[in-house]
């Protein structure tokens, strides 16, 4: 069985002036460095094999916290990119709830494709075969792979079998993890947004 820890990078400042952040290469901040700290921590004494993160500079940041107490690599997988929201970018939330475009996003999320960005079928069909194949790379290990929280939530979304344009009812906060794992016959959704106490050495006899 392979345990994969599906982890949202810290907090940034997007996320407090609530603005989209897509694939700027936004820093974490204060809050973000201290979340990170401590999810390294919770995750120091988990025999961690192989660590995986976005190329975008808030989920590598995270991942290097997390990588420091294994004295293991980050490995940088395009795969697990945020969502490219193309003309979004840049742009206050707030403002965009009121435009014809956002309501569509809400009508069929699935289906929507962010203007000159990505869609989320797209994010879906790329999310899900990184993590198949990372898997597939590491039989009967523990992997950590640090995302963002829409290609988190629609992976997730996937994986229970839920209608993907339900994704979005799926929370996934900054510095949570997420527990899958994969064996020769399902896939078991182990924990889902969690801050919580972790002894994954227990939690993997489980299976």
């Amino acid at each position: 069985m392979t345990t994969v820890l599906l982890i949202r990078h810290a907090s940034n400042d997007y996320l407090t002036q609530n603005r989209m952040a897509g694939l700027q290469p936004i820093p974490l901040n204060e809050q973000g460095r201290n979340e990170a700290r401590a999810l390294a921590q919770r995750l120091a004494t988990v025999p961690l094999n192989a660590i995986y993160a976005s190329p975008i500079a808030r989920a590598r940041e995270t991942a290097d916290w997390i990588a420091q107490p294994h004295q293991l690599a980050v490995q940088i997988h395009s795969g697990l990119t945020e969502v490219n929201v193309g003309d979004w970018t840049d742009q206050m939330i707030p403002d965009l709830q009121t435009t014809d475009a956002w309501k569509q996003m809400l009508a069929s999320p699935f289906d929507f494709r962010f203007p000159n960005g990505e869609s989320n079928r797209e994010v879906h069909a790329r999310i899900v075969a990184t993590i198949d194949a990372l898997v597939a790379a590491h039989p009967d290990q523990i992997i950590a792979l640090v995302s963002h929280a829409d290609p988190i939530k629609i992976a997730l979304a996937h994986y229970l079998g839920m209608n993907l344009n339900d994704f979005n009812r799926l929370a996934i906060d900054p510095a949570s993890l997420s527990i899958l794992k994969f064996n020769a016959t399902q896939v078991l959704v182990y924990r889902l947004n969690d801050n919580g106490a972790l002894d994954l050495r227990k939690e993997t006899k489980d299976g």
